[in-house]
């Protein structure tokens, strides 16, 4: 199911790669692309439909800009490539925006902001989210993630292992394969009300490392497109003072997930 989900995924990006090319010519058409595989903020249901807190703002915000957007999938270890090389105009998936990642490419205003937390099994002794507590224990995380290298950089006694999406570090985690998992506490949270996530318990919640962990979440662009990146700054801040923006947060959350 997870190897036809990618393909279906990457056929998607690839049927409308052609397009996203010239899709700013006129100022109003927008290739979006998500990764679909990181609810609650993009997922992608069995019959191609997007949906999530990152799919929903970017809608808002198209609707603000009175653009004409179009939504593909693009796999996460991808992602920069792909937008570098003009397959879609902008990534819109939970992005964080950090000094390493500036260097390849333009980010907006933050969208959110939430900190990372450990889940480990119901059961499990560990109860402290320390690199001493985690020596010898196995913690998973999405590779290519500010999530696995804030692991590598305060969890050193952790025996790290990287998986493609966080649909696979969970199913390890269920399955005691692993001892816990680090990822964004909403994604942690929401995953643990779910049948699937029954098996687990959130260990609490990490220090912000403002290098590693970033500013937020940003929408990702192309280097030197700032006339795009001034639009979505421009709508992020109208969706957030004319109320948008917490109707969409409403909908998924019971806090503010914009942060300080």
């Amino acid at each position: 199911m997870r190897l036809s989900k990618r393909f279906a995924m990457a056929a998607s990006a690839a049927l409308l790669a052609l397009s996203a090319g010239s899709a700013m010519a006129d100022g109003e058409k927008i290739v979006i692309a998500t990764e679909g595989a990181y609810p609650p903020f993009n997922v992608l249901a069995a019959d191609g439909t997007l949906s999530g807190f990152d799919v929903d703002i970017a809608r808002a915000l198209c609707t603000q800009m009175k653009a004409d957007c179009t939504f593909v999938t693009q796999e996460w270890d991808g992602a920069i490539p792909a937008l570098t090389a003009k397959k879609f105009d902008a990534f819109i998936a939970s992005m964080s925006i950090t000094a390493e990642r500036k260097q390849k490419v333009d980010f907006t205003d933050k969208y959110y902001n939430t900190p990372p937390a450990i889940a480990v099994p119901k059961d499990s002794k560990i109860t402290a989210a320390t690199g001493d507590a985690f020596s010898g224990k196995t913690l998973g995380a999405q590779s290519s993630t500010t999530h696995s290298n804030y692991a590598e950089a305060h969890l050193k006694g952790a025996d790290l292992k990287l998986y493609p999406t966080a649909d696979e570090y969970k199913l390890d985690l269920a399955n005691g394969r692993i001892d816990g998992a680090i990822d964004d506490v909403v994604v942690l949270s929401e995953w643990l009300k779910t049948p699937d996530g029954a098996c687990c318990k959130l260990l609490g919640t990490l220090p912000i490392d403002p290098v590693i962990n970033g500013e937020g979440a940003g929408i990702a662009l192309r280097k030197g497109n700032d006339a795009l990146r001034e639009k979505f700054n421009a709508a992020i801040k109208a969706i957030r003072a004319n109320g948008e923006y917490k109707k969409v947060n409403d909908k998924y959350f019971t806090f503010d997930a914009y942060g300080n």
